[in-house]
């Protein structure tokens, strides 16, 4: 099985809700999620987000789904990270 390990995403979201809340809302989508979010544009009813996320294991179906449940859209993936579990782990 493969792990997508970490997502670089371009986002464009209106002004609420904030930044952090965006962030806490996409951490709480895992149990070990970690966002890093950096506000690129600002302009009159949205802001342009670099968002990274990086996990063990990433479910990007639900982190696409509560971006756009705040109201955001995604413009681009612009990295992508992930990890083959081997031959080991599709034994199992």
């Amino acid at each position: 099985m493969v792990a997508v390990k970490r997502l670089v995403l371009d986002v464009l979201k209106p002004h609420r809700p904030n930044g952090l809340e965006f962030a806490q809302t996409l951490a709480a989508v895992g149990p070990d999620y970690r966002v890093h979010l950096t506000v690129l544009e600002v302009d009159e009813s949205t802001e342009t987000l670099r968002v990274v996320v990086q996990s063990d294991a990433l479910d990007f179906d639900a982190i696409l789904l509560a971006i756009e449940q705040m109201g955001g859209s995604l413009h681009s993936i612009d990295e992508v990270e992930v990890q083959s579990g081997g031959r080991a782990a599709a034994d199992r």
